[in-house]
């Protein structure tokens, strides 16, 4: 059962309340309700309640769909009373911060040794379960591919300024790790953030429109409103298999992948339940439905010839960029909150003294894809990929 709260959640309340009422006295669905707060989007959490539900049928799954700092901030406030069972979806970081504000309930699900080191949280407080890349995305009907960037620098050039659309960064995980992805390497490589909040700076000199939420942004990217956007791939393989326009560019100097997490709510009502869900979801017949129906990426390393070719391809072209992930938990709320305060909307005066960072240089960041000879791969789009839908003509 999907839920969510519209703007015009209070008018309607006495209507929807009498409605129950009628309703209630008519029918009561005596299952057991399972609540979900997560950024997956209807078509993951819609095939996980059929799943869980056809297992489980005393079961009703509610799920939440709202951003990743959202589900975060839902989390931070019910802590008194929380609300959800499992928040299931957004950057290990944010489940970190979460976890050691105690948000979270420790739980080792049964495919816990089956996932990179880096996927397991501390104190098994939460468990990667998908791997999330976030790059560069176009409009194909309206940029040719030759013309199309192919490295992050190339966002910069003149000819995109005006042309670029954003989802929000402060209500956005992906958006925030993409963010720390350029700031953490310009400490690595500078020793300060400032030469990325430079490069950030040329970036919103160049944006057109943060908006407010990801269907909103593809929808306008598909009109034309925008020519480029800067978000996942499970998102953007879902929207051309529905037929829009996009194609997407893996840049030879790094995609910054997400380790996606699940995990159990502190003081959630129905904890035997939620660990059953998290076992579920990291199932290997579970994560390669995900995969083959939705475009997820496993975090399970074990799979191997069991992944959909698209999954397989995608591994064996893509660079994931090196990210310092306990910089980016430790700095990254004070981070966007500098962004906000001295980029937002101010373009390329703010940091106008500075040098921006240059993201073209080669990184060589852990798993199958960073190769020793990365650097000497070309930028990589889906255009040929096995599997994957290929956008209108």
């Amino acid at each position: 059962m999907r839920l969510r709260f519209g703007r015009s959640f209070a008018a309607g309340f006495a209507l929807l309340a009498a409605a129950a009422g009628i309703l209630s006295a008519c029918h009561r669905d005596r299952r057991t309700p399972l609540v979900l707060y997560s950024p997956h989007g209807r078509d993951l959490l819609g095939l996980a309640e059929t799943e869980f539900e056809r297992a489980h049928p005393d079961v009703d799954v509610r799920w939440l769909d709202m951003g990743s700092q959202e589900a975060y901030d839902r989390v931070h406030s019910e802590k008194a009373n929380p609300q959800a069972d499992v928040w299931y979806g957004g950057p290990a970081t944010i489940f970190a911060r979460a976890g050691r504000e105690g948000l979270l309930a420790p739980y080792r699900p049964a495919w816990a040794d089956h996932v990179a080191p880096e996927s397991r949280g501390t104190g098994d407080l939460y468990f990667g379960v998908y791997r999330t890349p976030a790059m560069p995305v176009y409009n194909s009907r309206l940029v040719a591919a030759a013309d199309a960037p192919r490295e992050w620098d190339d966002l910069l050039e003149p000819k995109w300024t005006g042309k670029i659309l954003i989802r929000d960064p402060l209500a956005s995980g992906t958006m925030r790790a993409v963010w720390g992805y350029v700031l953490s390497k310009s400490v690595r490589e500078t020793g300060s953030p400032a030469a990325g909040f430079a490069w950030l700076a040329r970036l919103d000199a160049q944006t057109k429109e943060y908006v407010f939420n990801p269907i909103l942004m593809y929808e306008k990217l598909v009109r034309g409103e925008g020519l480029i956007t800067i978000w996942d791939l499970p998102d953007t393989l879902l929207e051309r298999q529905r037929g829009s326009p996009l194609q997407y560019v893996f840049p030879k100097s790094g995609t910054p992948v997400i380790v996606d997490a699940v995990a159990l709510v502190a003081g959630a009502r129905h904890p035997d339940l939620a660990r059953q869900f998290i076992d579920f979801v990291g199932e290997k017949s579970m994560q390669r439905l995900a995969a083959e129906k939705t475009f997820r990426l496993p975090a399970r390393t074990d799979l191997g010839d069991e992944l959909p070719a698209w999954a397989r391809d995608v591994d064996q072209q893509m660079v994931p960029a090196e990210m310092d992930w306990p910089l980016l938990e430790k700095e990254g709320p004070a981070w966007m909150t500098t962004w906000d305060r001295t980029i937002r909307g101010k373009g390329a005066s703010a940091y106008k003294e500075t040098r921006p960072l240059s993201l073209r240089e080669p990184t060589s960041g852990g798993g199958p894809s960073a190769a020793g000879n990365a650097g000497c791969r070309p930028a990589v789009s889906g255009v040929g990929v096995k599997g994957v839908p290929q956008p209108p003509e």
